[in-house]
Order: C-alpha cells, then sequence, then structure tokens
C-alpha cells in the first residue's frame, strides 16, 4: 500500500512526464503517442517504475526498449522541471502497461461466452 506521500509525488511525476512526452516525445519515438497510465515510487522516492501505454506503435516491447534507452536523458529532464518540488530525482524504469490488451482479451472472452448460449438455444428449437 502507498502512502500519501508517494501518491502525490507519482501523481507530479506523472504530470511532469506526459507533459515531457508530448512536447518532447518525436524525439525519442516519431510518430507514436506515448501515454503515462501509471507511476509507482519506491517508499524512499528514489526509484520509480513508469507505465506506458503507446498508440500508433507496432512493436510495443521494442518502443519501451527505445524508452528506457533514453531514460538518463527524461531523467535530467524531469529534474529540471521538479528541482523545487523534490529533494532527489528518481531513477526511472519504464515498463508496458498492457491493460489495454487485457481488457481487449476479456472482452472477446466475454462476446464467445455470450454467443454459446445463444447458439445452444438456435439448435434446440431447430430440434423442436
Amino acid at each position: 500500500m502507498e502512502s500519501k506521500r508517494q501518491q502525490k509525488f507519482a501523481g507530479v511525476l506523472q504530470e511532469e512526464l506526459a507533459s515531457i512526452f508530448q512536447r518532447e516525445g518525436a524525439a525519442y519515438l516519431p510518430n507514436t503517442l506515448v501515454t503515462i497510465t501509471k507511476v509507482r515510487v519506491s517508499p524512499d522516492l528514489a526509484v520509480a517504475k513508469v507505465y506506458l501505454s503507446f498508440l500508433n506503435t507496432n512493436n510495443t516491447t521494442l518502443s519501451v526498449a527505445e524508452v528506457n534507452s533514453h531514460s538518463s536523458e527524461i531523467r535530467y529532464k524531469l529534474g529540471a522541471r521538479i528541482r523545487h518540488q523534490a529533494r532527489v530525482v528518481p531513477t526511472l524504469t519504464f515498463f508496458l502497461d498492457d491493460t489495454n490488451e487485457y481488457v481487449q482479451h476479456m472482452d472477446k472472452i466475454f462476446d464467445k461466452i455470450a454467443k454459446e448460449p445463444r447458439q445452444a438455444e438456435d439448435t434446440e428449437e431447430t430440434a423442436d
């Protein structure tokens, strides 16, 4: 369970990282929209796990690797933005947020389940 302090700091990081990716994200991933979906911060506020979602990209793992390769540059820009709000700029590690893929997968399963009783009813009606 995250403390209020961790949650507040994670919110600040999410907001600032979102603006960094909005303004300068094309330098890291051209023609790709990057969304910061979640930020988790360690209790000492020294490490931040940043979860990303991508639009308009074919290979999300390659995109995450590309962003991770620029993590020190992104951390520097983040530090310039939050220098008056934080004592330490956290080490950033970027991960893929696969929530959308999971939701789509679950929707397909639910659609399949919903169609099965209809098919069973249709076969019963034709048998009568």
